[in-house]
Parts: structure tokens; sequence; C-alpha cells
């Protein structure tokens, strides 16, 4: 019994120093419950068919929770969450990268994700899967590095650190500055909503997914320039790029309930 007791003080010591893994859900909790301030009586309705009392930011992370089987059985979804370029690329070589690409990625499968809802020959368990993967690639499309470059995984091979913390650029965007702004992701979906004016939000639904995608690797060219490898980040990054992070996520959070209000139409 000593022996346990032992073990797990050792363990509550010790959890502080881990990775703050838990928060990592939000942004996509974020851009979830924002889509459900702007859906159509008719999405609610096709949507609650599918989840029941479960909400779109319940959903949101579970593309990313089955990482952790060891099953085997999701590992082609892996793909699923990013398409990398070339860094300053023009719009004519993004399009051709984005034709060309082999295999699926996040721009095929959202496609792919649109398709299976607006089939009626799709099942109910099919429905939940592809709603799920659906909301949270909207959400991946929006987080620059999940179009950034394949040199260093999206920017995970940049290790910087975080307010004295080692970490990869990457995560400071999945989660770090997300967090730092010390919201819940209802108190952020909310903030954000209610600076949205009527005609910020027809603008920021304008476009195709490709133009979406488009416009989060420009803001990946303007991270890479900004962040160098070994770089201690903190508020000053923080007054940097808070704009552009708060415009991500609004703008997930429109387009997403644009694209679920087109297909419960």
């Amino acid at each position: 019994m000593k022996t346990v007791l032992t073990m797990l003080l050792l363990m509550s010591a010790l959890l502080p120093l881990q990775p703050a893994q838990a928060y990592g859900p939000t942004g996509h909790r974020v851009v979830a419950e924002l889509a459900s301030f702007h859906l159509s009586a008719k999405a609610k309705a096709g949507i609650r068919k599918i989840i029941g009392n479960e909400t779109l930011a319940m959903i949101a992370n579970w593309p990313d929770f089955i990482k952790s089987d060891t099953t085997g059985r999701y590992n082609h979804t892996s793909p699923w969450h990013y398409l990398d370029f070339p860094g300053h690329c023009s719009r004519a070589e993004f399009d051709r990268i984005m034709a060309e690409a082999k295999g699926e990625n996040l721009y095929s499968q959202t496609q792919a994700m649109i398709a299976q809802l607006k089939n009626p020959k799709t099942t109910p368990g099919q429905q939940k899967f592809t709603l799920s993967f659906l909301v949270h690639m909207i959400g991946d499309m929006h987080m620059p590095l999940h179009v950034g470059r394949d040199e260093d995984i999206g920017g995970n091979k940049i290790q910087v650190s975080w307010f004295d913390r080692p970490t990869n650029l990457h995560r400071v965007w999945d989660e770090h500055l997300i967090d730092f702004q010390q919201y819940s992701y209802t108190e952020y979906a909310h903030i954000l909503h209610r600076v949205l004016t009527p005609a910020h939000t027809q603008q920021i639904r304008s476009g195709s997914i490709a133009d979406w995608m488009w416009e989060s690797h420009v803001l990946s060219d303007k991270i890479y320039d900004r962040t160098r490898p070994g770089d201690k980040l903190s508020y000053r990054y923080n007054f940097l790029f808070v704009e552009d992070l708060n415009d991500q996520l609004q703008k997930g959070g429109v387009r997403l309930a644009k694209i679920l209000n087109e297909i419960f139409a």
C-alpha cells in the first residue's frame, strides 16, 4: 500500500512537467461552438438526427482522439489533417499542387466528407464519423501550419520555447497561443461571435475551400518569416499574432456553418 501511495505521489508531482495535452482540443471546440451560432434551422435539425444531444464541440476532437487507437483501424486518416506546400509559392503553384496531390489529404477529404453527408445512402454510423471529421478538418485548414511546409512537418521540427518552456512551432499554434488567452472554449467562441458584424460575416463566407486554404498558407509564410528555430516566444509573439489567431478561429467557425447549412439545405 505504501509503495502504491508513493508512486501516486511521484506521478502527481511530475504531471505539471508534462506537455499540456489537455488544452490541445480548445481551438477545435472554439471553431465548432462558433459555427453553432450560425447554423440554419434545417442544419440544426439535420445535425441533431446524426449526433442527438451531442454538440459540434463535443465531436470536434474525435479525429485526434482516435490517433491513440492501437489497432491501426484509423491509421488511414492521418493524412486527412494536413496538406503541405513550398514556402512562398504562387497561387498557381498552390492550385497545381492541390490538383496533383496523390492520395488522401486535407483538401480531398474535406470534399469527400461533404459529398458523403449529402449522400442519402450514407448510414447513420458513417454520417457521425463523417460529420466529426468535417468539423475537425475545417478547423485544421484554418490552423496555418496544417497547410505549412513538408520539410519541417508543419513546424513540428522547429524547436522554440514558449515562456521558457521547450516546445515546437506547431504546438505554439495548436495549443499555446490559444491557451494564453485564458478563455474556456465557450467564452472564446462567444467573444469572437459578438464582434462579428453582418458585413464581416458575409465577407468571411465568400470564396471556395481552395481559397480558404490559400489564405491559411499565406499566413503560414508570415509565421515562418517571423519565427526562427531557438526563438524564445512570449508576450511579444502573442502581440504579433493574436489578431491573426482570432481571425482564423472566426473564419473557421463561420465557414464551417456555411458548409453545414449548404449540406442540410
